[in-house]
């Protein structure tokens, strides 16, 4: 924790509904890029070194507190009356820290970065700010409440139904976000009286009572415009989408990674990406994977926490919480599941399937074959249509393969099996005992041929 921060704590409204999403989730737990918005406020907090977090929940807070299982401190707020009303289901938890100065994030706006929170923090603390409002200037403000400046700092807060022409000229717009002295929001919060229809209270209220009791006020222009964007339906969910993967994407091109298109191209924001690496359309890239350098990745290539390796190529290929090694060729249409490990130098052709297994260095596994919990060994090659048979209905079981098999066509490995050193498989063999060092395993019965069967059974000669 920064010395900044180390008298600070996060107050994250988190109870939108989200009615226009036409969904039983609550707002904050949408994903931007696989992620809840909710924990891109968290991770904010935490990389500014805010640790100290309380969420408001709201609708449907259990699947928010079972997400967040535990770790911070939940408040539920049962009737939907305001972002003043929210914070106030924090009182108690603000009441045991009225020496800190808070932050009140909305948990719906996922972009709010370090930078932002610790330079607002800063100027709040060194002006002596009773609150101050995080900002950003928009070239088309239409529809956020303007802030009003005056010598001192800021003057007022006018939204845009209320705002006259020239005051609609004013770029500088409020976020929703802020930092508060704890003891002075307490304060505030129980001295406002909803005036409005709706009978709801709102958190700018709190602000304006600081104004009038001359505490000071300011507002920090954020070099982040993104700031203020949050999402009210569906179509402005596309839109925190596409404005976080067009950010990633730009930032790994400055990085040196290459697209040749980005079409139906995500990338998380955990993801790290070598120089010199290709990333192909339609490329998903989830977790917290690692793309070495100077590979290819792609098209159509999903890959979640997995780490791949430098100059590998994937092409169409779905890896799952694996690890590829470098120089290693997959694909088209392999499926890498949990618990691999691809070694150096492996080439994986079309219709495979590895699940929990390590595969050893230059082996060859080229088509139609699948490998389930198995230990192979290096420079194996497979012949097409080969299965280890690694579950009985009841328990998986483990097949080895030593350094140098040839495993034929159409074998099947039924485990628990060993196959040694340089042996053999027939093809069309299934293999049920251990097969020694350089030994050869024949498994078939004689062929019979029965003449004029297909005139009887089908009826005609040609």
């Amino acid at each position: 924790m920064s010395d900044i921060t180390a008298k600070s704590c996060a107050v994250i409204l988190a109870g939108g509904q989200g009615k226009r999403m036409k969904s039983d989730l609550p707002k904050p737990m949408f994903e931007v890029l696989g992620l809840p918005m909710l924990d891109w406020s968290i991770r904010a907090c935490e990389e500014s070194g805010i640790k100290d977090i309380c969420v408001v929940t709201g609708f449907n807070h259990e699947i928010i507190e079972e997400h967040l299982n535990g770790k911070y401190h939940t408040v539920f707020q049962s009737q939907r009356m305001g972002t003043g009303h929210a914070v106030m289901m924090a009182m108690d938890w603000l009441r045991e820290r009225t020496d800190k100065n808070v932050l009140i994030l909305n948990g719906d706006a996922p972009f709010m970065d370090k930078e932002t929170i610790l330079g607002a923090l800063s100027m709040h603390e060194e002006k002596g700010n009773a609150v101050t409002i995080i900002t950003a200037e928009l070239e088309k403000p239409h529809g956020y409440g303007r802030i009003i400046r005056n010598d001192t700092g800021v003057c007022g807060i006018v939204e845009e139904n209320d705002a006259t022409v020239e005051q609609k000229k004013i770029r500088e717009i409020n976020s929703g976000a802020y930092w508060f002295c704890v003891d002075r929001l307490i304060d505030a919060l129980g001295k406002i009286v909803p005036v409005n229809s709706q009978g709801e209270y709102y958190l700018t209220d709190s602000v304006y009572i600081l104004f009038g009791e001359k505490y000071r006020v300011d507002a920090y222009i954020s070099s982040n415009s993104d700031v203020v964007l949050g999402a009210n339906d569906r179509k402005g969910l596309l839109l925190l989408n596409n404005t976080a993967r067009s950010a990633i994407i730009n930032k790994l091109m400055d990085e040196g990674v290459e697209f040749t298109c980005t079409d139906g191209v995500t990338i998380g924001r955990d993801v790290t990406v070598g120089n010199g690496t290709v990333i192909m359309q339609g490329v998903i890239l989830k977790g917290k994977t690692e793309i070495g350098a100077n590979c290819v990745i792609g098209p159509n290539c999903i890959v979640e926490n997995c780490t791949v390796g430098n100059d590998t190529r994937l092409n169409s290929v779905q890896a799952y919480d694996s690890v590829i090694d470098n120089n290693v060729k997959i694909g088209p249409f392999v499926h890498i599941r949990p618990g691999s490990h691809i070694k150096s130098g492996v080439k994986i052709g079309d219709f495979v399937e590895i699940k929990n297994s390590e595969i050893g260095d230059k082996t060859s596994i080229s088509h139609l074959t699948y490998i389930g919990d198995s230990t192979v060994g290096k420079r194996v090659n497979f012949g097409c249509g080969t299965c280890t048979a690694n579950y009985d209905g009841r328990s998986k079981y483990h097949t080895t393969i030593g350094d140098g098999a040839f495993i034929g066509c159409n074998t099947n490995l039924v485990s628990p099996v060993n196959v040694g050193k340089n042996a053999y498989t027939a093809a069309g063999s299934t293999v049920t005992k251990d097969i020694p060092d350089g030994a050869l395993a024949i498994d078939r019965t004689d062929m019979h041929i029965v003449e004029g069967f297909s005139e009887k059974k089908l009826g005609r000669k040609d």
